[in-house]
Order: C-alpha cells, then sequence, then structure tokens
C-alpha cells in the first residue's frame, strides 16, 4: 500500500545499509575483535579456515598506507578500506566456513546423544506386548475380512506386509534413529555419495570425505579470498610469481604488515609495492563490488545450509514417527500403514538429498574454480559473473528441492498403494488412493462404504416430494428445524398469494417510473435529455416529485440521459448546493438554496478563469444556479397589484423607492404598519393602510424573485461577460439583505454574498468562459 516515493526511498536506504552500514559495522567488531599486537582476528580464528597455502584467512590484513598528520588524504582512505576489508572478510570466511560445517555433519554431534536418548525412552513407552498383540489382532481381522469378502490377494499383500513389520521392526526399535544418526546412517551415506561424485567430477577417484570438505573450503578459500584480496590490495595476483607467493605467504602468517609490502618489494614487483603505498578511492570502489559478491556467496552458503541441516531434521522427525508405526501402526491396514511407509520414504529421500545437494555443491565449486582459472588476472570481472552465478544456483536449488519433494509424494503413494492392493486407478501418476480405502467403493467391501451408501439413500429420501407429502413439509423435511422453517415461512407465502400483495409491489414499482418520467418532461423546459441545464431541470423534477439525491441517478438514467460525466456533474452540483444550503441563515429557503448555488458557481467560474478549473464542473454548477433561481420565482409568481393599478399611488412610490434603494429602516417601517402599528403610517407611507402594507411586503418578495431569474438568466445566456456575473451578486445580495431584515437574522461570514464590484474577477474571464457558454447552450 506504500507509495512508489515511499518504495523507492525505502530501497535506497536498504542499499545504503547493505553496503555501508553493515559492512562497516562488521568491520568495527572485527577490528575491536582483533588484539592490538596482532592482525589476528579473534572473531574468526575458531573458524580455522585455511586457504590452499595453510594461511588462514583470519590472519588475512590488507596492506597500505596508513598515512600520519603530514598525510591525511591516505589515512582517510586506508581508514574506508580497514572498515571494508574487516566486514568483507567476515562475510566471506563465514559462507565458507558455514558450507563446510554443514557438509561436515559436526552439527549432528551436539544434539544427537540426546535424541537418541529420547528415541530409546519412546520406543520403551510404547512398543510394549500388549500394544503388539493388539495392532495385530486387529491386523489379522482385516485378513479374515478380506477373505470372507473374497479379496483373497489383498489378504495375502495384508499378511506379507505384516511379517515385513514383525522382522523388521525389532532391528529397528532396538536401535531407533541410529540410521539417521550414526556416522554410517542413511545421511552419512548420502553425504559421502554426494562427496564421491562431486570429487570424481574434479579428477579425485578414490577420495576421503572428511578431506574433501576441507579441499573445498580451501579451494574456496583460494577462489573466494586470496586471489581476490590480492587483486583489490596490489592490483594482480602476486601468486603467479612464486617468489611473491612465498613472500606474500609469509608476510600474512606473520601478522606484519610491513613485511608483506616488503615482501613485494624484495620479490621485484614493483607495482605491488607502489599500489600498497598509495591507497586510492578505486580501492574503495573494488572493495564495494567484493562485498556485494561476498554477501551473495554468504546467502548462497546460508540457503545451502539450511536445505542441508532441513533434511537432515527431517529425517529425525519422521525417524521419531517410525516408531509409532513399527511399534503398533504397521500391523494395521489403511492409514496407519501409509503413515509408516511414508516415514520410511522420507527418511531414504533425506538421504537423497543429501547425495543430491552434495553433488550440486561439488559441481558448483568445480565450476567457479574453472571460472577462476579460465580468467586469470581478471578476477573481479569472474566475481561479477559469480554474483550472478550464485543466484541463478540458489533459483535451481528451489526448484530442485521441488522436485524431490513432489517425487518423494510419489513414491510413497505408489508403495502405499503396492501394499493396500490398489489397482492404480490411471495411467501416467497413476491414480490410486492410499489412504486405506483402495479397492472399496461406497457400496464395496469396507463398512465406511455402505455408511455413504445409507446416507445417500437417506439424503434421496429427504429430497422427495413423496416424503413432502407424508410429512406434511417442505423444503427437506428430514432436516433438524425443518418443522420451525414450515411454521415461519408459511404465514409469509399466504400474504404474498394475496392479490393486493402483488399490485402493491407493482404500485411501489411505478415511483421509479413516475420519477424518470417526470424528469424527462422538466429536462425539456432547459434544452432536452443529455444537456447541462436539462440535467438541472430534471433534477429539480425529480425533488418536486418526492425524490432525493439517492435516486437521482436512475430517475436521469430512466429519462433518457446516457452521459454518465454529465449525469455526476449535476447530481455533485445538486448535492452541494442542498448541504450548503442548509447553513444559511434565511428565513426562505429557496432564497437561501440561490445563495448557495450562486457562492458555489461563482467560485467554480473563478477556477475556470484561473486555468485550474473544470469546465463541465463550472457549467453543471451555473446550471444549477439557474434552477434554483426558478425555483425561488415559482415560489414567488407575483400578481400583486398595488393601489388598484395607479403608477402614481403611495404604494407604488414606496416600492419602487425600496427596489433603487432598499435599506433596513424602510423595510421594518412597513413590516411594523402591515403588523397593525398605524403610527408608523408617515412619510412616503402616508396614506396607506394595514392591508396595503401587507400587499407591499408581498410585491418586494415576488419582486426580488424575477429581478434574480431574470439576472441569472442573462448570465446563463453569456456567462463570458462578467459584468452580469457581478448584476447577479448585487440582485441576490439585495434580496437576502430584505430577508434577514424582516426576519431580524444578522449576515454571518459564512453566508454573505459579494456586492458587485467588491472583489475583482481573474484576468481572462472572458475567453476561459468560452467552453462554458457552449456547454449551456
Amino acid at each position: 500500500m506504500a507509495s512508489r516515493a515511499r518504495r523507492w526511498t525505502v530501497w535506497i536506504l536498504a542499499i545504503i545499509f547493505v553496503l555501508f552500514v553493515f559492512p562497516g559495522c562488521l568491520g568495527a567488531v572485527a577490528t575491536a575483535a582483533s588484539s592490538a599486537g596482532s592482525s589476528t582476528n579473534s572473531a574468526l580464528s575458531w573458524m580455522d579456515v585455511k586457504d590452499s597455502s595453510g594461511v588462514q584467512l583470519s590472519n588475512y590484513m590488507f596492506a597500505t598506507d596508513r598515512g600520519g598528520l603530514l598525510n591525511p588524504g591516505n589515512t582517510a582512505l586506508s581508514l574506508v578500506i580497514s572498515l571494508e576489508f574487516a566486514g568483507w572478510i567476515v562475510i566471506v570466511t563465514t559462507g565458507i566456513w558455514l558450507i563446510g560445517y554443514a557438509l561436515s555433519f559436526k552439527w549432528l554431534d551436539m544434539f544427537g546423544s540426546a535424541l537418541s536418548g529420547v528415541a530409546d525412552s519412546l520406543t520403551g513407552q510404547i512398543a510394549t506386548p500388549i500394544m503388539l498383540v493388539t495392532a495385530v489382532t486387529i491386523g489379522a481381522f482385516f485378513v479374515g475380512w478380506f477373505i470372507v469378502r473374497g479379496f483373497h490377494s489383498k489378504a495375502a499383500i495384508q499378511v506379507v506386509t505384516m511379517i515385513g513389520v514383525a522382522i523388521i521392526g525389532p532391528v529397528f526399535l532396538a536401535a531407533p534413529l541410529a540410521e539417521v544418526l550414526s556416522s554410517d546412517g542413511w545421511l552419512a551415506q548420502g553425504r559421502d555419495v554426494g562427496l564421491s561424485v562431486a570429487a570424481g567430477l574434479n579428477g579425485n577417484s578414490h577420495p576421503d570425505p572428511t578431506q574433501l570438505i576441507e579441499s573445498m573450503q580451501k579451494d574456496m578459500a583460494d577462489n573466494f579470498a586470496r586471489r581476490p584480496l590480492q587483486i583489490w590490495n596490489f592490483g594482480h595476483i602476486v601468486d603467479d610469481q612464486p617468489g611473491c607467493r612465498s613472500a606474500w605467504t609469509t608476510g600474512i602468517a606473520s601478522g606484519d604488515e610491513d613485511r608483506v609490502k616488503d615482501g613485494m618489494d624484495n620479490c621485484n614487483d614493483d607495482y605491488a609495492k607502489w599500489q600498497a603505498d598509495h591507497p586510492s578511492v578505486g580501492q574503495i570502489g573494488a572493495g564495494l563490488v567484493l562485498l556485494l559478491s561476498g554477501a551473495v556467496l554468504l546467502m548462497f552458503a546460508v540457503y545451502l545450509a539450511i536445505k542441508i541441516i532441513w533434511a537432515a531434521l527431517d529425517a529425525i522427525y519422521h525417524g521419531f514417527m517410525s516408531i509409532f508405526g513399527f511399534a503398533a501402526g504397521g500391523f494395521v491396514y489403511g492409514p496407519t500403514q501409509t503413515f509408516l511407509v511414508r516415514n520410511l520414504v522420507d527418511g531414504l529421500i533425506a538421504a537423497a538429498r543429501m547425495a543430491i545437494y552434495s553433488i550440486f555443491l561439488g559441481i558448483y565449486v568445480l565450476f567457479l574454480a574453472s571460472l577462476f582459472r579460465q580468467a586469470g588476472g581478471q578476477v573481479m570481472s569472474v566475481f561479477v559473473i559469480g554474483a550472478i552465478v550464485e543466484i541463478v544456483a540458489v533459483l535451481q536449488l528451489q526448484r530442485l528441492s521441488h522436485g524431490l519433494s513432489s517425487g518423494n509424494q510419489w513414491i510413497a503413494n505408489r508403495f502405499s498403494l503396492a501394499i493396500q492392493g490398489a489397482g492404480g486407478g490411471g495411467g501416467g501418476g497413476g491414480g490410486g488412493n492410499a489412504l486405506g480405502m483402495a479397492a472399496s467403493k461406497a457400496g464395496g467391501s469396507m463398512p465406511g462404504g455402505r455408511a455413504l451408501t445409507a446416507m445417500a439413500a437417506l439424503n434421496t429420501i429427504g429430497g422427495s416430494h413423496m416424503t413432502e407429502w407424508l410429512w406434511g413439509r417442505t423444503r427437506q423435511p428430514l432436516k433438524p428445524f425443518s418443522r420451525l422453517e414450515k411454521r415461519a415461512q408459511v404465514p409469509q407465502w399466504r400474504v404474498a398469494a394475496q392479490p393486493w400483495f402483488a399490485e402493491s409491489n407493482s404500485q411501489a414499482m411505478m415511483k421509479q417510473l413516475q420519477f424518470s418520467r417526470i424528469a424527462r418532461l422538466s429536462a425539456e423546459r432547459y434544452g432536452g435529455v443529455n444537456t447541462v441545464r436539462g440535467a438541472a431541470a430534471a433534477l429539480d423534477g425529480l425533488m418536486v416529485a418526492g425524490g432525493g439525491i439517492d435516486s437521482a441517478w436512475g430517475a436521469l438514467s430512466g429519462a433518457g440521459f446516457t452521459d454518465e460525466r454529465l449525469m455526476t456533474n449535476a447530481i455533485r452540483s445538486r448535492g452541494i448546493m442542498m448541504q450548503n444550503s442548509e447553513d444559511e441563515t434565511l428565513a426562505n429557503k429557496q432564497l437561501g438554496q440561490v445563495v448557495s448555488a450562486l457562492q458555489h458557481a461563482q467560485r467554480s467560474s473563478n477556477d475556470v478563469a484561473r486555468g485550474r478549473g473544470n469546465i463541465n464542473e463550472a457549467a453543471a454548477d451555473l446550471a444549477t444556479l439557474q434552477e434554483s433561481a426558478f425555483r425561488l420565482r415559482r415560489a414567488n409568481p407575483g400578481g400583486v397589484t398595488l393601489d388598484g393599478g395607479a403608477a402614481a399611488g403611495p404604494q407604488q412610490r414606496f416600492v419602487a423607492d425600496y427596489m433603487n434603494a432598499p435599506t433596513a429602516a424602510k423595510l421594518q417601517q412597513l413590516q411594523r404598519l402591515s403588523a397593525g402599528d398605524l403610527n408608523h403610517a408617515t412619510g412616503t407611507l402616508h396614506g396607506v393602510d394595514q392591508i396595503g402594507a401587507g400587499r407591499m411586503m408581498q410585491w418586494i418578495g415576488n419582486e426580488h424573485a424575477l429581478q434574480t431569474q431574470r439576472a441569472v438568466d442573462r448570465l446563463i445566456a453569456n456567462p463570458t461577460d462578467v459584468q452580469l456575473m457581478r448584476q447577479v451578486r448585487g440582485v441576490v445580495a439585495n434580496a437576502a439583505d430584505t430577508d434577514q431584515w424582516a426576519s431580524g437574522v444578522n449576515r454571518t461570514p459564512w453566508n454573505s454574498v459579494a456586492f458587485p464590484g467588491t472583489n475583482p474577477p481573474p484576468g481572462n474571464w472572458g475567453p476561459a468562459m468560452a467552453p462554458v457558454a457552449e456547454l449551456l447552450r
């Protein structure tokens, strides 16, 4: 779920940690583990990994100029190189040692005696005469059953199997894990076979497994440590010159860095001496390459060691499980015999795994040794290629392990089928069943087959219509809660069977048809179907019919709208307008929706003019504004006549003066007069009675609605003219003032409409709004 930037950051930090921090930590620990007067690394010396010249890898050092006060550059470079070297030698030495340690089986000696004692104790508790007699009796019962049923061949196989378990069992139970933990057991023999094949590939026809492991470690030490270190330190392999080889070996074994450099001078290798006296940034880069390849080597070593140790522990586990099989389970026909067979096969396959893993390792080491010999002095290139080969080797080893596991299952299954007398079933891989029901079918020789037949018959009876008639129930009367299910369903069925129930469902569905029809008729008022203004008008018709936003999509689709983007924008704009209008403090709800729609339309139009808005959303918001103005006018349609139609009467003069310059004092005077306070019938209201004042109040509200609708219609006709937007703001602001003065509610920062000219429009308004005008036509 992380973002791409976070994933890249994690990978970069991980690479920096692997290449710099982790080797530096290893180097610091290794350097700290070294004594002050010797180059021997006590953290590695216990591994006792040596090269072909007998020098321990823990004695290896990087001979270079350490600098000083007069040469701080060499001091810094040598410090970085020393940390890289210390980390690298730890990784390489550990990888080489781990491969040899896993193949030597020394780790098995640490808990071999304890496991043998546990196995002997378990055998003493399970392999008792009573258990043996009971298991043999059960096995003999199956023999008699097969003879009675006429399966004489299966009876003979069962007898032979019991005799085999009786003969092999005492030998195995006398020392349960001897074949696994002993020095000449299955695992050790598999390891020896594999190493012998690997030695034959290397040209050794009479190998000693113990010496061969040491020889493999020396070859890996030369290829992965000695030669790369010489390339890193001196720029070439000094072992190619016998004198320099002896000098380098002697100097490294002595632990004296100066003696190593003097040895290069004495054997006339001036280039090696110069490289040792002049540390460089290039050597730091070479160290990074070696660190990376060494890490891959360690990964391969760890993976191979885990596979080898896993195979051994797996064999030990199956050896424990075989105790139960030889003590009792092997005599009983069915899954218990299969369990014993699988454990024995798994033990043999574990030995085969050891042989195959050893052969794989031998081929791998031989291949890398040939690469180093063919490369000559180009060791660094071999390291890069070797790292790739190691990664491929890990993947191939995984595939090999999966193949062995599949083969293990197949072999165990075939043995089990043979013991149980199964016919095999299918071609190719064999389709028999080795779970103790080999030849029995539903209704066959085993009691389980008859049980399955009886269950099938019971299920058939339970689903029969005749049973439903007899029991007076439906839907499988033999089910546990069939009676309760009947009591719950029958009343529902009786209601659903009534004629009025079907009619009521049909009438309820008619509501959706009603919404669609009214939406289509309303859309024809402005543009029709699949137009921006038509969608806004359709939503207005839906609300009039009693629908809501949740029914909008279905109503528009039923009305014939197919433009999903247009429908989405219309519904979104309508929903925002209705939600924002809930916070308006105006007494007239239709006017509150006009204010909400105007604020949102002005905001989206400004965004378009600034080049960051969406023209489709802006068009939808303007269409919603037009619909809100239409609803305000529909609620205040007019029809009020003042002064009996006289144009110069006091009522006409007052309302004309108010609409030209509305103020709170004028409206409040008119409002008090309409409430019956005749003391306010003064000034321009002289001669106006209470009824006339009420008619004037209604006329002012109608006139605000009319002016609002006309101003909005002019804006919709030409939205590129910013002055028209200002006029709409002015008209709506006057109407909002009248509403708030009449209701006594003060204006707040969140429900105010900006007056015209109070905020300059963004530049480029006309050209930017031209596409919006096209959508509104």
